[in-house]
């Protein structure tokens, strides 16, 4: 393993980073809503679990929701659920002060690491990506400096990410329209749930 393939690993995470999804989406409002600190704990969780996902794949997680697909449809189902419930708090909380619409401190940090457990794809898609990019037989030593890796980028771009949303243009634009978004995020997260519940 050398510096060009974990050059291409970091651009194939930052492009699926920057694809709309769950994650990103619980990141936006967290930091908009909650501030700074709230979008970087929010972060810090999305990025661990995401990093953990990557582990798993460099382990053989894959190989093992492939012998026992219960095990992984269970996970999904849970995961599907979680974001089901988001979904259903964001919608009926709409009208509600915005002091009330995210979870500070270590609430965020969980609620980031539920929201990136809740995909257990996430697993699947480390796996295929990572078999293209790398070399086989990696050593320990590569496995964890992959997975380091790949949380000092997760970790960087929520942080930028929370120092943009958390400015107070943003928020004051969030204000004006928080009915409207949240109800919008609401049915997104929903429907990214009921597609992770019934997808094959």
């Amino acid at each position: 393993m050398d510096w060009p393939h974990i050059l291409a690993f970091n651009l194939t995470l930052l492009a699926a980073m920057a694809a709309p999804g769950p994650a990103l989406l619980f990141a936006l409002r967290q930091s908009i809503v909650g501030g700074f600190r709230t979008g970087l704990a929010t972060g810090a969780g999305l990025g661990l679990m995401a990093a953990i996902w990557t582990a798993a794949a460099l382990f053989g997680l894959d190989v093992l929701f492939r012998l026992f697909p219960w095990a992984f449809v269970m996970l999904k189902t849970i995961g599907a659920a979680y974001l089901i419930w988001i979904a259903y708090g964001m919608w009926r909380d709409a009208h509600q002060p915005v002091g009330s619409a995210a979870d500070p401190g270590a609430k965020a940090f969980l609620g980031g690491l539920m929201v990136n457990l809740s995909n257990p794809k996430a697993v699947l898609f480390a796996a295929s990506v990572l078999v293209v990019i790398f070399p086989p037989d990696l050593s320990l030593v590569e496995k964890g400096l992959i997975f380091a890796n790949h949380l000092i980028v997760e970790l960087a771009v929520y942080a930028l990410f929370s120092a943009l949303l958390a400015t107070r243009p943003a928020r004051d634009g969030y204000l004006r329209l928080k009915p409207v978004i949240d109800r919008i995020s609401a049915l997104i997260l929903g429907a990214l749930g009921l597609k992770l519940l019934v997808g094959r």
